[in-house]
C-alpha cells in the first residue's frame, strides 16, 4: 500500500466516524477488493457498501426493540403448541403475525400471554 492509499483510507475512516457509518468503515476495503476482482462498476460497489450499512442498522434496531420490549423469552410461532390450545385459530394467529393490524391501528385481544409474546416478537422484526 502506498502513501496515497494510506491517506485515502485514513480520510474514509475519519469521514465514516464523523458521519456515524461504522459498517461502511469496517467493510469498505474488503468490498472494494471484491469489486476490483469481480470488475464491478462503481455504483454496484457503492450499492453493496450502503446495503451493508443498512442491514447492520436494521439488525441493531431489532436488537434494541427486543431489549426495550422486555419480552420474557424469545419465541416464534413455530415454538407454539397449537394442539394444546384448540380454541386458537392458526390462520388468524398467522395473519396477526404479519402485522397488518399495526398499520391499521386495530386493537387485538389475546387469551394467551405466550401468543402475545410471539406475535409481539414477530411485530418487532417487521417494524
Amino acid at each position: 500500500m502506498n502513501r496515497a492509499e494510506s491517506l485515502t483510507e485514513a480520510a474514509i475512516d475519519q469521514h465514516c466516524r464523523l458521519l456515524r457509518l461504522p459498517t461502511i468503515a469496517a467493510q469498505c476495503q474488503r468490498l472494494a477488493r471484491d469489486a476490483v476482482q469481480q470488475q464491478q462498476p462503481y455504483l454496484t460497489y457503492l450499492a453493496e457498501l450502503l446495503s451493508a450499512e443498512v442491514d447492520e442498522r436494521e439488525r441493531h434496531t431489532i436488537e434494541r426493540r427486543i431489549k426495550e420490549a422486555r419480552l420474557p423469552r424469545i419465541k416464534t410461532l413455530e415454538d407454539f403448541d397449537f394442539s394444546a390450545a384448540p380454541l386458537v385459530s392458526v390462520p388468524q394467529i398467522r395473519e396477526l403475525a404479519e402485522g397488518g393490524y399495526i398499520n391499521r391501528a386495530e386493537p387485538i385481544i389475546f387469551g394467551s400471554p405466550e401468543l402475545l409474546v410471539q406475535v409481539g416478537f414477530f411485530a418487532i422484526h417487521h417494524g
